[in-house]
């Protein structure tokens, strides 16, 4: 049975992110984004928003960064597409409810297909979006990290170094 992979979240963070869904790899480990294939904690260190390139065995590090992270759907699958309408329409709500709670300056989804699922809307822009959902936090979507995903590496890493401009020049790391 695969089981579920724990948020690692706490309230006043600077940045939670938000995936799909653990993969099989992160059930088996416990651990966010531990599919070797997994490009996010590289695309972090390049972006500048850790000081070094973390492990995911080492995601609960992140919490001294001021960084969080969790999931639409808790629930592990080999691929997204295997998630339900109704399964993202639960995790939705839960989601504004986790957001509600920890009250994270900035929410960045970890793929546009989560805050489509998320939001309600369709072809939104990469980066800050013009509302947020739960007022006073700020929306921000950025490219899935996933090995699947077919842009280039440093696209993406610019496209996430836009948080690190969006908190501003105070960011500890």
């Amino acid at each position: 049975m695969l089981k579920p992979v724990l948020d690692i979240l706490e309230k006043n963070l600077k940045i939670i992110f938000v995936g799909y869904n653990p993969s099989i790899r992160s059930s088996e480990t416990g651990h966010h984004f531990a599919n070797p294939s997994n490009r996010f904690w590289n695309i972090l260190y390049r972006a500048g928003l850790t000081p070094r390139k973390y492990r995911p065995e080492e995601d609960a590090g992140l919490l001294k960064l001021g960084y969080g992270i969790t999931n639409i759907v808790p629930t592990p699958t080999r691929a997204a597409a295997e998630i339900t309408n109704q399964e993202y329409k639960n995790g939705g709500l839960e989601l504004y409810r986790k957001i509600s709670y920890y009250r994270p300056l900035v929410v960045c989804f970890v793929g546009k297909g989560v805050y489509e699922k998320y939001s309600g809307q369709r072809n939104v822009p990469w980066g800050k979006q013009e509302e947020s959902i739960v007022s006073g936090v700020t929306d921000f979507v950025a490219p899935s990290s996933s090995g699947l995903v077919h842009m280039k590496l440093d696209e993406v890493v610019m496209i996430y170094g836009g948080l690190k401009e969006l908190l501003g020049s105070g960011l500890d790391i």
